[in-house]
Parts: C-alpha cells; structure tokens; sequence
C-alpha cells in the first residue's frame, strides 16, 4: 500500500501517570506559550503544570482514569480503514501515539504518499498549526508527497454530521424551547491579534450553521457563540460561556462544541459537568450537551470524501 491517512489532534492523558505528560508537552509548544525564549517557556510551563496537575487528575479521574479522546478516535480511525483504501492511523501533539509511532506503521506498509487530516474545524496557530509543524519535522525525510488539509468547517457534510448531533441531543424536545449555544475553546486575545484567523472562522462556522438549522426546520428560541476553557489573568476571547449562563435563569439550553470533532476533557468534563454545575447554581431549566461527531457514520463518510 502506498498511501496513507494520518489523522492529527492535542491528544490526551492514556492514564493517570500521562497527565503531567500532556500539561508539560502542551505547555511547552511554542505556539501554545507564545515565548521566544524557550528556556523561559519551559521554566513558565514547569510552573503551570505543577500548579495544575492536581485539578486536572481528579477530572481525568472522574472521567475513568483517561482522556476519551483516544479510545474514540481509536473507532474512528477502524472505521476510516473499513471504508477506503487508505493505510490509517493517527497521531497526538501531547500524549502518545506520537508523530514517530505512527510514522514507523506507516513506514512499515510501504506508505509513501500522505494526507494529513488536523481534526480541528477552524484553522488555528495553536492546534493546526501546531499538529502539522510537529508531524512534518518528523515526516519530511520519508513521505514523496504530504497533502494536508487545512481547515473544513465550510464543508456541507461535515456541517450535516453536526446537525445530526444537535438533533440527537434534543431527541423529542421542541427546538423552538431551547436557546443554542455555541461553546468554542477560547484563545488569548494576543494569539487573535497577531494574525490567527480562529475567531473569524468560528464565527463564520456558526453563520453556516444556523443557515443550515434552517434549512432543517430547526429553530431556536436564541442563538450565540461562547468560549470555554480560559486559563490565567491575560485577556482571552469573549464572552466566556460562565458568563453567557448568568442571564439564563429557567431557560433551556443546548450547548454545541464547535471547535472538536472528538469528544475529550473540555467537552465530556468540562462542559458536560462542571458548567452543567454552574447553570444548575443559575437557575437553568433544562441544560444539554450536544455530542461532537466522533465516529459517526456521517463524520467518517465526510472523512472518507476528503481522502478520494
């Protein structure tokens, strides 16, 4: 076989023991930590993973020991080998698999051209960007050709895979009841302000989705984009989603994540728990969480039509 599909993202904790891995290997990335220094960057991520590595054990804990985010796109990827004719594997900027596992399979099929896949919706320096770089320095000396793909929140149906989650998550439930939230990993405004196109492309995500919900008959009682995920006094984009949940008391909400195609931490704990918590202390009626698509039959189709 030589062809093959790689499939990119932050990765997460395997176990317990992973989970001061994955805040020193995130913390470190230049693109993450936006400091010329590197021995100052990694003197700075030492001290914030230090400081919150308890916190982030007892999340993994509560979530089984592990990140999600592994074993879901474990499924995805036996899904994406049964439909196409493409060698499949994946690999983590965090935690393992790394870019060097999934190079040496690979290499052990007689791959020699590739896709890469970021499984992230909008372009970012701090996800896509960083994926890519991290696989191309491992990559570059073995592969004839590297196609990449780059951002696909456009894409119709990968748009179609996130309408189908939102119904899901209503099931029987009355659209017209609900308020819709947008909840996208935030960023600091620094990172926005020096050129990264992330917030004007979850902005235009959600233009397209709402157009979408239309075109499905779904309608909502109000419509808006939150982040989630803030970390440390500078300024990160607004509103926060806490803040978004301050004036819903007795309504009803479903939050949708835009900004992961697989299921993890920030949308399994973070979302699913934490600020379920906090708008339950608010007063929310009905709080729900849309699931990202992870390996849905409609999520692995869209895949496989970017392949061919």
């Amino acid at each position: 076989m030589s062809r093959g599909v790689v499939l990119l993202n932050m990765g997460g904790p395997n176990n317990l023991n992973e989970v001061e891995l994955f805040l020193t290997n995130m913390f470190n990335d230049e693109n993450i930590l936006t400091i010329k220094s590197s021995l100052l960057r990694s003197f700075i991520a030492k001290i914030i993973t230090l400081s919150r590595k308890k916190e982030a054990t007892h999340n993994y804990e509560t979530l089984g020991g592990k990140s999600p985010l592994v074993d879901y796109t474990f499924k995805l990827q036996e899904k994406l080998k049964n439909l196409t004719n493409s060698e499949v594997v994946f690999a983590m900027r965090y935690t393992p698999p790394f870019a060097k596992e999934a190079i040496s399979k690979l290499r052990e099929k007689g791959v020699k051209e590739l896709i890469l896949i970021p499984l992230y919706p909008q372009y970012s320096t701090t996800t896509t960007k960083s994926s890519i770089e991290d696989f191309l320095k491992e990559a570059k000396h073995y592969f004839h050709k590297i196609d990449i793909v780059y951002r696909f929140y456009e894409d119709k149906l990968y748009n179609e895979s996130l309408i189908k989650t939102i119904k899901e998550a209503l099931d029987d439930k009355n659209s017209k009841e609900f308020h819709l939230i947008y909840s996208a990993h935030s960023l600091p405004q620094k990172i926005v302000d020096a050129g990264d196109p992330y917030e004007e492309e979850v902005t235009k995500h959600v233009e397209i989705l709402n157009t979408l919900l239309k075109e499905n008959d779904l309608t909502f009682a109000s419509s808006s984009i939150a982040y989630q995920s803030k970390l440390g006094p500078v300024k990160w984009l607004e509103p926060e989603l806490a803040e978004v949940l301050k004036d819903k008391k007795d309504k009803n909400l479903l939050i949708v994540p835009l900004s992961f195609t697989i299921d993890n931490s920030e949308t399994e704990y973070e979302l699913s728990i934490e600020y379920k918590e906090v708008a339950k202390e608010i007063g929310v009626n009905e709080y729900l969480v849309a699931k990202c698509p992870n390996d849905s039959n409609l999520f692995v189709k869209f895949l496989a039509n970017l392949i061919s």
